[in-house]
């Protein structure tokens, strides 16, 4: 039975249960009464596995599909309906034979199953920032998962049926289908502010309100409202004052980004009474306020973690945020006590376990226990660190944009933009060199504009535009950085500690974003003195800190030659601004 009389959303609910003709249809009201008893069906079904209520309470560990384990950017579409406005970095196929292919494959896709029609929201519901949309999916995985990771249920229709057009959704289809890896799809169709998804089980792939909405639909929908979707995490800095300002920072994957939202200050900080509040670790929609300054939330409810090197030394707060009420997703299942173990957890391996295929395991035959992607799926407000403002309706003020990437040695450990629109040339040549973890060459430059480059839902080349302009509508815009904890030695080392130190780059950061700290000029911005970062209890010296916050004009020219290659690729639709910000660098370092 329908929970609403919104005539636009059962209509669009009959039409997807007409094509994919499931058993039945439940929508799901939220309640703690319906989640128990899907929890129950999938544990009478082996989908997932209840792990041992003392140590692990409310958790369940789950397995997905051998061929089924990641994001598939090769089977991810955008389908604009001019192939212009999907751009060169994304996939684009004319949205009516999209479409057409898609409802082959749907044809049938949920006979003998259950539709589950799940009303969400992004943030809080009664936010002026909330986006309502419905995920209609055939699998319990997917809606046990998106009651962590969104608002869901009852208190979602009745503020989709209040707002100002009800007819306003984004429109979600997932079905498991055969877990088919060839008639894989994951595809957005912005225009019609709709995602369908077939053929995986996989929570980066079917759980639409991340990525798929969150990032790709709501990028696009920014775009036409003048607001901003971001892959960027939020948190808040308290000084000793009891004063909390905030930053969000964004960084491509394999960057630290989630231990840098959780962030533990160093003792010498903690002392005197500096705190971290994480109000976001992934995603953040930011909106300008009423008082000029750019305001941010975090539409998501839950962290979706890489569970492989999350331990009480990299990410405790991670940690000990999926203690409880928490879905393990192709880790290893340790049977002498029923809990969970990976890679970097601890260095004591299970002797008796199953490995994330549920195979027996044994970590002496060298063989890897969880997936390298294996994750947790567990609700935010359990982080010790969570900020009181998580679920505030109006967002959190931002002072600092950062920008970040892995470079050996071009990028120094921070920088600062002169202004907005050189920031925003700072984010669009972001870049990380290859590790030795990822397949092909190593130390290649790969360019992440603003880490949004998997996620952009239309041109970045009008993305770029769209930052400019938001620039300009902005009375009192955010400083732009950009930091580097991956700089090395002539061993290859890392040269800075990292981790929670990085709190001493931090602290200069908001204290420049406020006026209350000083900078000297450099070809490529304004850079801290190196007595500026606080070396308080720290074992690195002037010496080493001026290394760190060095600029090598010969490796910048080569970088210069890599960004107009890269630029090259978005041909007219590229900001003169950017070309003008480039050839200003050029300049400088001649």
């Amino acid at each position: 039975m329908s929970l609403t009389d919104n005539k636009a959303v059962n209509a669009w609910v009959d039409e997807m249960a007409s094509m994919t003709k499931p058993d039945k249809i439940v929508w799901i009201d939220g309640s703690e009464e319906q989640l128990d008893a899907l929890r129950g069906e999938s544990l009478a079904a082996g989908e997932i596995i209840a792990l041992d209520p003392d140590k692990l309470p409310g958790c369940f560990l789950h397995r997905t599909a051998v061929n089924d384990v990641a994001r598939v950017e090769h089977r991810t579409f955008i389908c604009s309906r001019r192939e212009g406005d999907a751009g060169p970095t994304n996939n684009w196929t004319d949205p009516a034979e999209m479409y057409a292919r898609l409802r082959k494959l749907y044809d049938g896709a949920m006979k003998g199953r259950t539709m589950y029609v799940i009303p969400f929201s992004m943030t809080v519901p009664e936010s002026p920032f909330a986006k309502f949309g419905i995920e209609l999916t055939d699998s319990i995985y997917v809606v046990l998962n998106m009651a962590i990771m969104t608002r869901i249920g009852a208190r979602v229709i009745k503020c989709l049926d209040a707002s100002l057009n009800p007819a306003d959704f984004t429109k979600g289809l997932h079905a498991k289908a055969d877990i088919d890896e060839e008639n894989r799809y994951i595809v957005q169709f912005p225009e019609d502010n709709a995602i369908w998804s077939i053929n995986s089980g996989y929570g980066g792939n079917v759980l639409l309100g991340k990525k798929c909405f969150a990032l790709r639909i709501a990028s696009y929908l920014g775009w036409k409202e003048g607001w901003m979707a971001e892959h960027m995490l939020i948190l808040g800095i308290e000084n000793p004052k009891g004063e909390i300002r905030y930053l969000a920072a964004a960084f491509p994957s394999a960057c630290g980004k989630t231990n840098l939202a959780m962030l533990i200050p160093p003792d010498v900080y903690r002392n005197k009474g500096y705190k971290v509040w994480c109000v976001g670790d992934d995603i953040a929609w930011l909106r300008i306020g009423p008082d000029g300054r750019l305001w941010a939330v975090n539409p998501e409810a839950g962290f979706f973690g890489v569970a492989p090197g999350t331990n009480m030394k990299s990410n405790p707060n991670a940690l000990l945020s999926c203690r409880a009420n928490t879905i393990f997703t192709n880790v290893v299942h340790n049977l002498d006590d029923n809990t969970v173990w990976w890679e970097g957890l601890d260095k004591n391996p299970p002797k008796n376990a199953l490995n994330w295929k549920g195979e027996k395991w044994d970590c002496a035959d060298g063989s890897k226990g969880a997936h390298p992607n294996s994750r947790f799926t567990a609700p935010a407000n359990q982080c010790p660190c969570i900020s009181s403002e998580f679920e505030a309706p109006q967002g959190v003020p931002i002072s600092a944009l950062v920008f970040g990437g892995r470079r050996a040695r071009t990028a120094p450990l921070v920088y600062q933009s002169r202004d907005w629109d050189h920031g925003v040339f700072v984010g669009s040549i972001m870049a990380s060199e290859t590790t030795a973890a990822a397949s092909g060459a190593v130390g290649v430059v790969r360019r992440d504009p603003m880490a949004m480059l998997p996620f952009c839902g239309y041109h970045m080349g009008d993305y770029f535009a769209h930052w400019f302009e938001m620039g300009r509508r902005i009375p009192n815009p955010p400083k732009i950085f950009n930091v580097n904890w991956f700089r090395t030695d002539e061993n290859g080392s890392f040269i800075w500690p990292g981790y929670g130190e990085n709190m001493r780059v931090l602290e200069w950061i908001i204290n420049r974003a406020f006026g209350e700290a000083d900078a000297a000029e450099s070809p490529i911005g304004y850079l801290p003195r190196p007595e500026d970062i606080n070396r308080e209890g720290l074992d690195v010296s002037l010496d080493t800190l001026k290394n760190l916050l060095s600029v090598d004009t010969e490796l910048w020219r080569e970088e210069a030659r890599g960004i107009h290659e890269f630029y090259a690729k978005f041909g007219d639709k590229l900001p003169h601004k950017l070309r003008e910000e480039l050839a200003r660098l050029e300049k400088n370092l001649a």
